[in-house]
């Protein structure tokens, strides 16, 4: 099942797709795609739908980030050890966790900001996990069961801010359009291995990442136990699980983004997204 919130910013409608790709109105069924509506058992009421007979979405409406009222964005950083080979850091021995304000979430196709005084503003594709119901203390065993779904995130940073202006990484990661995310929201059963997902990235229509998540260090299971070791999870928080190699940081000499330029991005039963680089 992949779900949907569709419409201006701010207004956004739930929604799912249907077998041929078009948007059917979930309106009428919850209000919102967010923590409350995210449970075992109402995706499970959910999938019994049949979208046939749902209200068919008109004309092609903007796609908004697929989970409303996120409560945290919980990012992990050097998960693929190509990536850690490419900033020059040996691979670490355990998950590195930063956070991404929730203000930096936007729709897939939204135009991203290129920060005030930015001139190392990078991109970076990423599987995102969708926490369903609360996770505390869980096992690697127990992880997956806590899951609602999958969604593919540009994790969109600014280099000098994350690293050379003291403190941690969040400065670099949470300016306003950071966080596009969709434009699904994909339940597991899509899945038949969750660690074995093509991403892609291209800038200006040029290849710039390739990866598989078959390669990330720690995996969609281990990173959902190991956080809820240092924090509860909740119903709508999302975990970003780390990029492929392919950043700008890592070009030689290093490559970043600059205004008019395009991003679009994508992952194997995920979507794709596409972004235009503008002034803040």
């Amino acid at each position: 099942m992949k779900l949907v919130r569709y419409g201006e910013k701010g207004a956004e409608k739930p929604g799912v797709l249907d077998a041929d790709g078009a948007i059917r109105d979930l309106s009428g069924v919850i209000g919102d795609i967010s923590s409350e509506t995210l449970s075992p058992e109402l995706l499970a009421r959910l999938s019994g739908l049949d979208p046939e007979t749902l209200p068919p979405v008109d004309g092609s409406p903007r796609y908004g980030a697929p989970v409303g009222k996120i409560g945290k964005f919980i990012c992990v950083g050097l998960n693929y050890a190509d990536h850690a080979a490419e900033t020059g850091k040996a691979p670490p021995p355990e998950p590195v966790l930063f956070a991404k304000t929730t203000t930096a979430v936007c729709g897939p196709n939204d135009d991203v900001e290129i920060p005030r005084g930015s001139t190392r503003t990078d991109w970076e594709v990423e599987l995102g996990i969708v926490i369903g119901s609360r996770a505390k203390y869980i096992s690697e065993e127990d992880a997956l069961s806590h899951v609602a779904g999958y969604v593919l995130v540009n994790d969109v940073s600014e280099r000098e801010f994350q690293s050379e202006r003291a403190g941690q990484w969040i400065k670099g990661k949470s300016h306003d359009t950071f966080g596009p995310t969709g434009p699904w929201l994909v339940t597991p059963d899509e899945f038949e291995d969750i660690q074995n997902i093509d991403l892609w990235l291209d800038v200006d229509g040029e290849r710039r990442q390739t990866g598989n998540t078959r390669t990330m260090i720690f995996s969609v299971k281990h990173l959902v136990s190991y956080i809820s070791q240092f924090m509860t999870l909740e119903p709508g928080d999302i975990i970003s699980t780390g990029t492929p190699p392919g950043v700008g940081l890592g070009m030689k000499p290093p490559t970043f983004l600059k205004e008019g330029q395009i991003v679009t991005l994508g992952a194997a039963g995920l979507g794709e997204q596409r972004q235009k680089m503008v002034q803040a």
